[in-house]
């Protein structure tokens, strides 16, 4: 019995083995043939699709958050006048340029991504800009995923979300419908003036922000001169 028991006590609090090679490849093979499957221009398991569009976004610009919520918003078909809970009559989504899509703030390093390995000690955190170096199709997924409800018809509607880092994309020979974004019209602009014989320390975030400037006052223009019913 004392030996049955010291077995037993030694079966419990012996920690699981780690991955072994082999384990670790057929990991990888499964995240590879996921990636290639979400950019696919193969759609499967998505109920009345012969009556959706296809509709393409450039995100190269666009703040994440904003362009996220609007993109969820047509997913669900919310934008339509026969939206209807449930019944799925959200269009296709193709989104390209998602590696040059933009945070506000210092979201790209205090913004953190957590994951749990399953072992003891094992959170695993990386900041925004890590997860942009390794993936930057998965961070507009996810954020497009968390904004969608919580319920069966999640994974059927991210099904029509195709997101794509550059400018190529796999429906060339599909009918895509360009996908008017509103406006962004800033409250406060950012101060973009810099002395004479002075240039910005970082040139790269400094001329995001004078496009966004650019584009917000010719947003805040285009509302002056429209014509009102």
């Amino acid at each position: 019995k004392i030996s049955r028991l010291r077995l037993v006590v030694h079966s419990r609090v012996t920690p699981r083995a780690p991955r072994t090679p082999c384990t670790a490849r057929v990991v990888l093979v499964v995240l590879v043939v996921c990636a290639l499957a979400e950019m696919s221009n193969v759609i499967k398991n998505v109920p009345n699709l012969a009556g959706m569009r296809y509709r393409i976004v450039d995100a190269s610009g666009e703040v994440l958050g904003r362009l996220a919520s609007r993109v969820a918003r047509a997913l669900q078909g919310k934008d339509k006048p026969t939206y209807a809970p449930g019944a799925g009559s959200g269009d296709v989504i193709v989104v390209v340029n998602a590696a040059d899509v933009a945070l506000t703030g210092k979201k790209m390093t205090d913004k953190k991504y957590y994951r749990h390995t399953g072992y003891v000690g094992g959170l695993v955190e990386r900041s925004a800009r890590d997860m942009f170096e390794r993936d930057p199709t998965w961070v507009f997924r996810k954020a497009v995923e968390r904004m969608l409800p919580r319920n069966v018809h999640a994974r059927e509607t991210m099904r029509k979300l195709r997101v794509f880092p550059g400018r190529e994309h796999t429906f060339d020979e599909t009918k895509l419908v360009r996908m008017e974004l509103e406006p962004r019209v800033l409250v406060k602009a950012p101060d973009t003036r810099a002395p004479e014989g002075m240039m910005a320390f970082n040139p790269e975030a400094h001329a995001r922000r004078v496009a966004l400037v650019e584009k917000s006052e010719a947003a805040r223009k285009a509302m002056i001169h429209r014509p009102r019913a």
